[in-house]
């Protein structure tokens, strides 16, 4: 059976008849124990008390690293989405390049083409410009107007008197 300090204090003890105890050695022993006893006591007590502490504490802790751990797995969530996001991204950018420089190869070949059949145009018409000035008299030959030909005079024996000579010359 247990005891408080309380009940220490106030047992009595009855005397047998044969032989008897000194009171007041007792009585100091009996305070000493529910001195004692009471010590424990409050020591217990205030155990139960850190005790109930440490468990709200604990349960604060354990809260507190329950809500840690959701955050780290949220966060781990989170940065897993934003890589295959840009995981995606990056993939959507490069499509977009590959098929601009699709786009932009398909428009040079097409520039190519059209330059291609334009330098042979040209290289037509030179060709017929050319063939045509061939076929045209050349500039000198245009401005020399072409001169009826004059009869040559032709040596007549002496006919004339010398002196026509000399009016001629003189």
């Amino acid at each position: 059976m247990a005891l408080t300090p309380v009940e220490i204090r106030h047992l009595e003890l009855h005397r047998s008849w044969l032989r008897g105890y000194k009171k007041g050695t007792v009585d100091k022993l009996l305070a000493e124990i529910a001195d004692s006893f009471e010590e424990v006591w409050r020591e217990r007590a205030d155990l139960a008390d850190r005790l109930d502490e440490l468990e709200v504490e604990a349960t604060k802790h354990r809260e507190l690293e329950n809500l840690l751990r959701s955050t780290l797995v949220s966060a781990e969530r989170a940065a897993n989405d934003m890589k295959e996001q840009a995981r995606r991204e990056s993939d959507l950018i490069v499509k977009e390049a590959h098929a601009e420089g699709r786009k932009l190869m398909r428009e040079t070949a097409a520039e190519k083409q059209r330059l291609d059949e334009e330098i042979r145009r040209i290289r037509g018409l030179l060709r017929s410009a050319l063939e045509h000035l061939d076929e045209q008299p050349t500039a000198e030959e245009q401005e020399k107007p072409e001169e009826p030909a004059l009869p040559q005079p032709q040596p007549v024996a002496d006919e004339r008197p010398e002196s026509s000579i000399r009016q001629v010359a003189g």
